[in-house]
């Protein structure tokens, strides 16, 4: 019987770090980054976390099945690497899409991240019941993963 060739395995998906499509993040939130101060910091991995940590439960209720990943103390929302949805400050979110859905009103521009792909809205909107801005993130934020699926799998493959 003839052997059968083996295919080699798919390459894993880049890191957060290592993504192409997350240069600029990677290098902002860097800048921004710092060791805890102290016992009593709030840390996202080895980082201060940089973020409220009531946005830290937004996010992940947002996207229930979705892992949380830390990047530089800021927690992020990624499809294979690509960065989606990160929860920044106290009430920002900002979600790579190329534009708004007119439903959703803009936030305070977060330069030079909201310069570029990124857009930024209020994770806590005041103009509606609290279900209905809920479900209007949540449709947001499953559309910035799709967003990011999307980058990830057109990336040059070498």
């Amino acid at each position: 019987m003839p052997k059968r060739k083996r295919r080699p395995a798919p390459a894993p998906a880049p890191t957060l770090l290592d993504a192409p499509e997350n240069r600029a993040l990677v290098a902002h939130l860097r800048e921004q980054a710092t060791p805890p101060s102290g016992p009593g910091d709030y840390t996202l991995g080895p980082w201060q976390l940089h973020t409220h940590p009531d946005l830290c439960d937004r996010l992940s209720d947002l996207a229930p099945r979705h892992p949380v990943e830390g990047l530089y103390g800021m927690p992020v929302l990624a499809f294979e690497g690509v960065a989606a949805v990160v929860a920044a400050g106290l009430g920002t979110l900002l979600v790579r899409l190329p534009a708004l859905p007119e439903s959703i009103e803009p936030g305070r521009p977060m330069p030079p991240l909201t310069d570029g792909e990124w857009r930024s809205v209020d994770a806590f909107p005041q103009h509606c019941t609290l279900p209905e801005g809920i479900a209007r993130l949540s449709a947001l934020v499953r559309e910035a993963l799709v967003h990011a699926r999307d980058l990830s799998r057109n990336r040059p493959r070498y």
